[in-house]
């Protein structure tokens, strides 16, 4: 089984964690896949190893961890792999897959100008 991991920054503003909860929620609806959950760096429940834990429990063997951060700065290029590095020691068989930061989707500039216009 397969699961996907909205992984963010989190923030002492519980709506902001709400929000990319509700992100996991929609794109689980909008893809139609069976797992998918919200991690956090800090500041917001679970933390990414308790996130894969959750996942490796119910019996994912493949994880994409998808960053819901906009560019790759020190969390992305120093935080990030440090952790996945821990979760490979801790799950030596779990596939554990990171993608890019939204930087550079072309469905980025989409969301901008949708803005813009409003």
């Amino acid at each position: 089984m397969s699961a996907i991991i909205v992984f963010a920054h989190g923030s002492r503003i519980e709506s902001a964690n709400d929000a990319v909860r509700k992100a996991a929620v929609d794109l689980a609806r909008a893809g139609g896949f069976p797992v998918v959950e919200a991690a956090f760096l800090e500041l917001g429940k679970p933390d990414l190893a308790s996130a894969v834990a959750s996942v490796v429990s119910n019996g994912a063997r493949h994880v994409t961890v998808i960053p819901y951060f906009l560019t790759l700065g020190l969390h992305l290029e120093r935080d990030l792999p440090r952790l996945i590095d821990g979760i490979a020691t801790v799950y030596p068989d779990l596939d554990i897959r990171v993608t890019p930061p939204l930087d550079g989707h072309p469905a980025l500039i989409e969301a901008l100008l949708d803005r813009a216009k409003h």
